[in-house]
């Protein structure tokens, strides 16, 4: 039987080949893509390495291997190497995410040796607009504004907290999540509707390329839910960020959260792929 060819660690001499795989599937790619055109692949800036499989001029494949697990166009035998090397290396994420296609044989590969996970996510539907919502915005929805990030932040560890199924503020007490939350208000990328002091619905732009953004953070006080406000407010953020991002605009769901699937599909999101994510 042939060896596999191995997978190798790639600098940013390769970023334009990488760029090139990334940007064939802009929506499946968004997060790795806005990383690499962020801050490239030097694995220092990167905060993580960024794997290829398939000689310099022939790459085929990708892995973002930092504090996520994340192939790109991974095929059977890139899928093997990727999993060799993560094992050697040791689990170092707290997540595996991708298309289902790869992260069901690398879970296979890798169970025995890093799990067993906290929880895994078997079917997550990715979904996309690409024009405005076909129902009204919600006028009230808009950028979070810096001296509104005490608001913010408690609806930010809820939301956080009932998708995951722990708290953010596990661990270093919360400093990287506050800080992230915090960049993505400076940054202009952290939408809501607050009344009173109060956060009534809100979401995230989180990743961003000149093709695609990824919606993430989708949140509804739990006091206002079933008043239309997570379909008007999700209108009005594919709004903006058609008009200010993308002219893609993307998320991923659970398969089993109905209630969610069935905002996005009023709000003008179309299913176009599924993902799967391995929790830890």
């Amino acid at each position: 039987m042939l060896r596999t060819m191995a997978s190798r660690v790639l600098d940013d001499n390769d970023r334009d080949e990488v760029l090139a795989l990334l940007d064939a599937d802009p929506v499946a790619n968004v997060f790795v893509a806005s990383r690499v055109r962020a801050v490239g692949l030097s694995p220092a800036r990167l905060g993580g390495q960024m794997w290829g499989f398939g000689p310099r001029g022939g790459l085929t494949a990708l892995c973002y291997a930092g504090a996520n697990l994340v192939p790109v166009n991974a095929g059977h035998d890139a899928v093997h190497a990727f999993a060799d090397r993560a094992r050697r290396q040791g689990r170092r994420c707290s997540s595996i995410v991708g298309p289902v296609e790869a992260i069901r044989p690398l879970w296979e590969r890798l169970e025995p040796h890093w799990g067993p996970a906290r929880a895994v996510r078997w079917a997550q539907p990715v979904m996309a607009a690409a024009r405005p919502s076909p129902v009204p915005i919600d006028p009230l929805v808009r950028r979070v504004r810096p001296d509104e990030f005490d608001i913010l932040l408690p609806a930010c560890v809820a939301m956080f907290t009932e998708e995951v199924g722990v708290s953010p503020e596990a661990g270093d007490g919360g400093a990287l999540y506050r800080s992230r939350v915090a960049e993505l208000i400076r940054i202009g990328r952290s939408y809501a509707r607050i009344e009173d002091g109060r956060v009534v619905f809100k979401a995230e732009i989180g990743a961003v390329t000149p093709l695609a953004c990824q919606v993430q953070g989708v949140w509804v006080h739990p006091g206002l839910r079933g008043r239309g406000h997570a379909v008007a407010g999700m209108a009005a953020v594919v709004k903006h960020a058609l008009d200010c991002f993308a002219p893609v605009v993307s998320l991923y769901v659970n398969d089993y959260n109905a209630p969610a699937r069935a905002v996005y599909r009023r709000a003008g999101f179309e299913e176009v792929g599924t993902f799967m994510s391995v929790l830890f």
